[in-house]
């Protein structure tokens, strides 16, 4: 074949390689074991433990089977006031898995992390251990709660402030990540460093909200620490929403089943306090309803919606400070929220299959992944869906053609330019484009000229219609 047929295929814009992504099976199989763990945490808590475990190892990206995990570890092992959390169980059994961090077998670190905090949940040494293997696969939602968890059982230790201040940097939270140096500053031989970071955080701070980079204004009142509460604002002395989070609180106190002041806390939390609070109240609510599909939904929306803040606060740092670290963040928070999207749109195609929405949706994600077999099959399921028959069709011959299958994504080029209109005019000149490209790889230059002028037609300065349609000519005349 003289020519490429991939020739002029856009890159593919893979955030997070498939290995990464669990296949159909293994995610419906760990949500089933997850709600069976759940169904027992009263009746038989060594059992929902067990199969908490299973979740974790299974999926360590997700955070909603990790907070349940150790939630039912915390009860298991409640804290005692004296001494401190980190001195319930003697030292740290932890310190074993950094040689596995740093030999690169995250997956392992994981594996062996559970056992450990199956013992002692504030094993600090393990969950920094932890955290660090789910930034290195690329888990940032996992890898928050870890270290909330690590600064929960030890606030005042420098290593676990110094990993919540790097995380909490990354995704933009500068007050946070100011205050666990704050936390720290006192301790002689970490002063001088405290010093210097501080007033790096508070230059970075001020870069970053002159370009808006949280969407939202400056929290005022001074720096507030991951996961530390926040001194009570003049509303709680008027009643308002501070009085009304202590007013859910007692209700959830009072009637531990009833599931909607869960959800308006979570949504109080999320504006007073942090997300991490916010997500943990909503775990506590899929604890407390059994699994309710209306609660998973729920925490899957706001998962969803809080890992694309996430990823814009990382953008727009990345806008006014292009370092090698911060383009690796995006990279790492983008692969996060491209799986997580893969991860909810798969349970809710198999929740809704008469529903073409979600596996549209998932079959888009799961081509971004570049899982473009998985892909194919979920596109095929929509293509009886009339209004999406032409888009459909060019994402599959895109798909095609990613596995060299040439002819069958030549196929689905016609047909996507056949069905799309000119209401969807930039996708109409994406398939044309992509017909045009392909058939002059199979040395089809008849179809290739026709397509290529067409597009002509519709937009001469598209891409390189113009070069091409050049070359077609210069082809033509020397077969000729």
């Amino acid at each position: 074949m003289a020519n490429d047929p991939s020739s002029g295929q856009a890159g593919d814009p893979t955030a997070s390689p498939s290995s990464a992504l669990l296949s159909p099976a293994e995610r419906s199989r760990l949500a089933q074991t997850f709600q069976a763990g759940t169904k027992n945490l009263t009746a038989n808590a060594d059992y929902a433990i067990e199969m908490y475990t299973a979740c974790v190892v299974g999926d360590p990206g997700n955070a909603v089977y990790l907070q349940a995990f150790l939630g039912i570890l915390r009860k298991k092992h409640p804290p005692k006031k004296s001494g401190g959390l980190a001195s319930l169980f003697g030292g740290s059994k932890g310190g074993s898995l950094w040689k596995k961090v740093n030999a690169g077998q995250h997956r392992d670190v994981i594996k062996q992390g559970v056992d450990i905090l199956k013992v002692n949940p504030y094993d600090t040494g393990a969950l920094l251990a932890m955290a660090e293997a789910c930034n290195q696969l690329s888990f940032p939602a996992t890898r928050q709660v870890y270290l909330k968890n690590a600064l929960d059982a030890a606030p005042a230790d420098p290593e676990v402030n110094r990993h919540c201040s790097k995380f909490a940097a990354e995704i933009g939270e500068y007050d946070q990540a100011i205050a666990c140096w704050v936390r720290i500053g006192n301790v002689k031989s970490f002063a001088e460093e405290a010093e210097k970071e501080i007033a790096r955080l508070q230059v970075e701070k001020t870069i970053a909200a002159g370009q808006g980079m949280s969407g939202r204004p400056a929290p005022s009142g001074g720096a507030k620490a991951a996961g530390a509460k926040s001194p009570a604002p003049a509303a709680a002395v008027n009643g308002g929403e501070t009085g009304r989070v202590a007013e859910l609180k007692r209700s959830i106190r009072d009637n531990p089943t009833e599931i909607e002041p869960y959800l308006e806390l979570a949504d109080l939390l999320e504006k007073e306090a942090t997300i991490e609070e916010a997500q943990a109240v909503l775990t506590q609510a899929l604890s407390a309803s059994g699994g309710e599909l209306k609660v998973r939904e729920h925490i899957e929306d706001r998962q969803l919606r809080w890992g694309k803040q996430k990823v814009i606060a990382a953008e727009r740092r990345l806008e006014s400070d292009d370092t090698p670290e911060h383009r690796a963040t995006v990279e790492r928070l983008r692969a996060a929220l491209l799986k997580q999207e893969v991860e909810i749109y798969a349970a809710r195609a198999a929740r809704y299959p008469e529903n073409p929405t979600w596996k549209y949706e998932l079959a888009m994600r799961l081509k971004l992944a570049g899982s473009f077999t998985e892909a194919i099959k979920q596109f095929q399921e929509v293509l009886g869906d009339s209004r999406r028959k032409g888009v459909v069709a060019l994402e599959l011959g895109e798909c095609f053609q990613k596995i060299k299958q040439y002819q069958l994504a030549m196929q689905n080029y016609v047909t996507a330019v056949e069905s799309l209109t000119d209401r969807e005019i930039e996708l109409r000149k994406r398939a044309l484009y992509r017909a045009g490209v392909l058939a002059s790889g199979l040395e089809d230059l008849d179809g290739a000229k026709k397509y290529l002028s067409m597009l002509a037609g519709l937009d001469f300065g598209y891409r390189d219609v113009a070069q091409r349609l050049d070359k077609l000519g210069s082809v033509k005349d020397k077969g000729g």
